[in-house]
């Protein structure tokens, strides 16, 4: 059985992708390692990512990685579950160098809508944890979500309405440190 992963040991699994990496390549995290680097979670179950390129050598070295560090490792990210408008590189923060290798977070946004669209009692709290820290805004869901609904038929397993509904209830709800 694998062991959950914390900010250590995501960091080093990318260390040790970034030796792999021949020629230069980004890999961007996703999900939990966004959650867990970023500081509202403790451990993840798996680190999600995207390479880019997906070239043989990175995929490749993620078998023996996986093995080595005792981690789940999956290719996944949100314009796999929904649209993403173009221009999403440019609004993915950077979070490591590991020598060829760039590490950054996949759009916020577009994770903060593919949780909604999952809508998993975690995936929901991930999305209150982003607007509380000022990582996503409620106009950003809801502009996102403007700008891909015209595309959401490309994607037959999205319910443009659910969505709508859970990007509006998400949008409408106040921060959670309001409270405090």
């Amino acid at each position: 059985m694998r062991r959950l992963a914390s900010a250590e040991r995501i960091r080093a699994f990318l260390s040790r992708l970034g030796r792999v990496a021949r020629s230069p390549a980004t890999a961007y995290l996703t999900g939990g390692s966004t959650a867990v680097l970023l500081g509202w979670r403790e451990s993840t179950i798996d680190i999600d990512l995207k390479l880019v390129p997906d070239s043989g050598e990175l995929l490749r070295a993620l078998p023996a990685l996986k093995e080595a560090l005792e981690i789940n490792v999956e290719l996944a990210s949100p314009d796999l579950f929904i649209p993403v408008p173009p221009g999403w590189e440019d609004r993915c923060p950077w979070a490591a160098t590991e020598g060829r290798l760039t590490v950054r977070h996949f759009d916020l946004t577009a994770q903060a809508v593919a949780k909604l669209e999952r809508g998993h009692t975690r995936d929901v709290a991930d999305v209150d944890a982003m607007l509380d820290r000022g990582l996503v805004t409620r106009a950003a869901l809801l502009a996102f979500l403007d700008a891909i609904e015209g595309e959401l038929y490309r994607f037959p397993a999205v319910d443009p309405g659910t969505l709508r509904r859970a990007v509006e209830t998400a949008a409408g709800r106040p921060p959670m440190s309001a409270g405090l």
